[in-house]
């Protein structure tokens, strides 16, 4: 046996040339490109930026895999991460169209995200029925299922921006705790009407299997109107801080109302004024009294392009956002380029569904002249999205939930783009 030391030194060149050349190889059956001097030499890459061929023609590209990624230029994330009470928004700015991802859509949670076997999660429907059910993830599924496409939104959305508007806020900071998804489930009443609801039965409770219990009380109109016990977003299985294995989706109300990780409804003929509908989800109102269970959210629209921290050229820019209603459709979007002096018609997009989001787009040409974008929002029932003052008046500055008011953002004459909102 020949000690590696004693090894003559072409040996070892021809080991190392080969060695080299196998991971040459590797290289190109993953992607990647090969070191300097080789066929596909790197082009210079910015720092946090992946390295790329000369010629991406010349060399072979990635292998399939099990999961498709984002390509590495492209980073949308959600904001603040970590929080086991509290949220992450969704990176308005960095979307387009009107589905929202899974992974980006924003998370609330009261008690962090629960790990929940399906095999073993159930549903029990008691209280005001005929015959209580105790169903499993599986049994819910074999009822006849519906795809729907609906927003949901935490009724604290846009609180920051209402309170303590900031000119560094982004469109995710301003109001990204509304996110939009194509929901598959089974509608609540044929659960409902499988367990022979009682015509006494007014509300609902529904109870999640989280670690806080939130429970929160429904009108029994909603239950027969558009509930759905869903299992599904956009074609995968619910992502676990979207309450896999089932959630109940209430569309267009508040999004606390639709409860994750559903284990129990139970049916009565009163509100059960638990503590998530008392202490919190309650509206104070400046006049001393509160708003509860108000459960519609009103018409909103937030411009997601340009927004900070864009900084502007002069020439045509299209002016994009989205807006939404939970009363239905959105009919109307203006764009106002001077503060609200003049408002012109946006065109939406062809995607106008019911207690869906719309995106809307007004081409306008910038001159270098300093400016303010503002839009305005108007659902089928004519109802329109208020400006900040108007809000206030009836709301006040304590108000704690559905922050709807009119917000855009300024454009200085150097094309630096900064949040705007009324003061």
């Amino acid at each position: 046996m020949t000690d590696r030391a004693q090894d003559a030194p072409d040996e070892l060149i021809s080991r190392r040339t080969m060695l080299a050349g196998a991971a040459g190889v590797v290289a190109v059956a993953a992607g990647l490109p090969l070191g300097a001097g080789g066929q596909g030499a790197s082009a210079p890459a910015a720092p946090g930026a992946p390295k790329v061929p000369a010629d991406p023609t010349k060399l072979q590209g990635a292998p399939t895999s099990p999961v498709g990624a984002r390509s590495a230029f492209y980073k949308p994330s959600r904001t603040p991460v970590g929080e086991t009470v509290g949220n992450s928004l969704s990176p308005l700015q960095d979307l387009t169209g009107t589905i929202t991802p899974a992974d980006l859509h924003f998370e609330r949670h009261h008690a962090g995200i629960p790990l929940i076997d399906p095999a073993k999660h159930t549903l029990l429907i008691h209280g005001l029925v005929g015959t209580p059910l105790l169903l499993s993830v599986d049994e819910v599924k074999r009822f006849p299922q519906v795809t729907r496409t609906h927003f949901i939104e935490c009724s604290g959305n846009g609180r920051s921006a209402y309170r303590e508007p900031k000119p560094d806020m982004t469109p995710q900071k301003v109001a990204g705790l509304v996110s939009n998804t194509e929901w598959t489930g089974v509608p609540l009443k044929v659960l409902l009407d499988e367990a022979g609801f009682k015509p006494e039965a007014t509300w609902f409770l529904a109870e999640g299997g989280d670690a806080c219990l939130l429970t929160r009380s429904i009108p029994m109109p909603k239950a027969m109107d558009d509930a759905l016990v869903v299992w599904a977003q956009n074609g995968e299985p619910l992502r676990p801080e979207q309450g896999f294995p089932l959630r109940l989706l209430l569309p267009g109300w508040e999004g606390n109302t639709s409860v994750k990780w559903l284990r129990r409804i139970e049916l009565g003929t009163r509100p059960w004024a638990t503590r998530w509908e008392t202490s919190k989800y309650t509206d104070p109102l400046p006049d001393g009294t509160a708003r509860q269970y108000s459960f519609d959210m009103d018409a909103k629209s937030i411009i997601t392009t340009p927004a900070h921290p864009k900084v502007l050229t002069k020439g045509w820019w299209p002016i994009s956002g989205l807006a939404w209603t939970g009363r239905g459709k959105i009919t109307r979007v203006e764009i106002s380029t001077d503060n609200g002096k003049s408002w012109h018609d946006a065109e939406l997009s062809p995607t106008t569904g019911v207690k869906a989001p719309v995106r809307f787009t007004h081409m306008w040409e910038w001159d270098g002249s300093a400016a303010v974008l503002l839009s305005r929002a108007t659902d089928e029932t004519g109802y329109v999205q208020p400006t900040r003052t108007a809000l206030l008046k009836v709301r006040g500055i304590g108000t704690d939930f559905h922050f709807n008011p009119i917000v855009g953002w300024k454009v200085a004459a150097n094309g630096a783009v900064t949040f705007h909102a009324e003061t």
